[in-house]
């Protein structure tokens, strides 16, 4: 969640900012709506189209699953 931080803050309120069925959407085709949502920001870009975020991505969609607003998880860190 490292990549997403800086501009999101905190990884579980940002994965309870959307359903499950909204994450895998967008985690869908390596990040392709991910991708989309975040064009006009190139330093977003530029994290997402690294090789740290496609080595990461399954990870990432796991977390954002698991602590999605429809999923009853709340992350311990929080």
């Amino acid at each position: 969640m490292k990549l997403c931080k800086k501009c999101h803050k905190s990884g579980g309120k940002l994965a309870a900012s959307h359903t499950q069925s909204e994450w895998d959407d967008y985690f869908e085709d390596h990040g392709k709506l991910l991708k989309k949502v975040h064009e006009g920001d190139a330093a977003a870009m530029k994290k997402l189209e690294s090789k740290k975020f496609e080595k990461n991505l399954k990870h990432m969609r796991q977390f954002f699953h698991k602590y999605a607003s429809d999923s009853g998880n709340v992350p311990a860190c929080n």
